[in-house]
């Protein structure tokens, strides 16, 4: 008899079948495999010894702070420790109990029942001078080989723009934004390009977005996260789906240190008012991709937070983009200039795809297909 522990299960049904165990038992079984953690922001302390004792009665655990049990606080930040069955368990349990647990048993179930989605890599095309990492740059005919080339290599969006969004870049004209990129637009609207990939315009300028969109593009990448309403009634009129980015300030001002009581919170909260913004204007989250703007207005902590938790954002039911390709935060913990920023950059990006996120938004997209699929093997 030998004996030796297992890593990372992605795949716990599939795993399971390969046992050959009984079909019956593979459902029930793979829920166990599973453990989840839950943050709790401010539940009221009455509620935190209800759950704590509900937990611990079906053997999960909720990690309280020490004065919990003699109440002397109103309210406090808790961790939930469970199986998805737990989990489900209690999603159940705690409908029948006061003081918020209602909302919490809601929550989780929202949680629980999060769809996947297949991961695609987003080749990036700058037809500008200044984007931070030189070997994004592009114009015209270069621009229209570089896009067939990142097709050939696996690239299943292809975002193109026309502005700088680095931090301190300066703002441009509607008028130059639409001249610098209009050549592209319309070499991809004559060969039929869209037939190949999705084509996504990185604007937030309507005439230059409406311009894209009747050149076959299909996708709007908008960094200012739908704060113009007809940004939102473009994707609504011509049935495209629209990326929502996060970001505090605006490219010129966001890293001016950047401050958050709790960046989770302030994200989650700003998906779910754009989320409603947009259905209310008839955009379904069917159509929504989500972007919580790395380096966009955050220090590195942020960064890191985010990246580590991605997997949170899956619970809007939309499709979760990571863009983290050469950026500065990498220099922040190796220093590093963006020409030597790939390996960290696949070191982020593979580990937000584990975490939940389903586009991959890079510069280097051979490499970014390799190691994809390398991990996808190991998975």
């Amino acid at each position: 008899m030998k004996l030796y522990q297992l890593g990372q299960i992605t795949d716990k049904k599939a795993a399971l079948k390969a046992l050959d165990v009984e079909s019956g038992g593979v459902s029930i079984m793979a829920k166990k495999m599973e453990l989840l953690y839950f943050f709790i922001k401010d539940l009221k302390t009455p509620a935190a010894n209800i759950l704590k004792q509900d937990a611990l009665s079906i053997g999960a655990e909720l990690a309280v702070p020490g004065g919990v049990i003699l109440c002397e606080k109103p309210i406090y930040d808790c961790i939930l420790i469970g199986t998805r069955k737990h989990m489900e368990l209690l999603s159940k349990k705690e409908l029948a109990q006061p003081f918020g647990l209602k909302t919490v048993a809601a929550e989780l179930k929202k949680f629980l029942s999060t769809k996947t989605y297949p991961t695609q890599i987003m080749g990036v095309i700058n037809a500008n001078d200044d984007s931070f990492f030189s070997g994004s740059r592009f114009q015209a005919e270069d621009a229209i080989k570089q896009i067939n080339s990142m097709i050939e290599n696996g690239a299943g969006i292809i975002d193109i723009g026309a502005v700088s969004s680095r931090p301190g870049a300066d703002e441009v004209s509607a008028e130059e934004e639409l001249e610098r990129i209009k050549s592209i637009c319309d070499i991809i609207k004559s060969e039929k390009l869209y037939e190949k990939a999705t084509f996504s315009i990185d604007s937030y300028t309507p005439n230059v977005v409406e311009y894209a969109l009747n050149s076959g593009f299909s996708l709007i990448n908008d960094i200012t996260g739908a704060s113009n309403e007809d940004i939102i009634k473009l994707a609504v009129k011509y049935d495209t789906k629209l990326c929502i980015m996060h970001m505090q300030g605006t490219p010129k001002t966001m890293q001016k240190d950047p401050q958050y009581d709790d960046v989770m919170v302030e994200v989650s909260d700003f998906f779910e008012a754009r989320i409603a913004k947009c259905e209310s204007l008839g955009l379904g989250r069917e159509k929504i991709i989500l972007d919580v703007g790395i380096g966009f207005g955050k220090t590195l902590e942020h960064n890191l937070t985010l990246i580590k938790n991605m997997v949170h954002f899956k619970v809007f039911g939309c499709e979760v983009l990571v863009g983290a390709s050469r950026k500065s935060m990498i220099d922040k913990l190796i220093a590093s200039t963006p020409e030597e920023r790939l390996p960290g950059t696949l070191a982020i990006h593979l580990k937000a795809v584990e975490n939940g996120a389903s586009i991959v938004r890079c510069h280097d997209v051979v490499e970014h297909q390799q190691a994809l699929t390398v991990l996808k093997a190991i998975l």
